[in-house]
């Protein structure tokens, strides 16, 4: 009964994590902007760091079934 919801999260992190880190690289490899008002290289640091972030979190609830 416990599993589901860990289960759950875990997806949801993983995939929101693997998709900001596949966004993220994809803007920075064809030079566009990541975030507007952002100098490229702080977005993508941050983009990156919450990406990883992320799947660690996902990797947890995974962990805890």
């Amino acid at each position: 009964m416990e599993s589901g919801p860990a289960i759950f999260a875990g997806t949801a992190f993983a995939l929101f994590g693997a998709g900001l880190l596949l966004w993220t690289g994809m803007r920075l490899v064809h030079r566009r902007p990541v975030a507007h008002g952002v100098t490229t290289a702080t977005a993508g640091t941050f983009g990156m760091l919450f990406g990883a972030a992320f799947l660690t979190l996902a990797l947890w609830c995974f962990g805890r079934l």
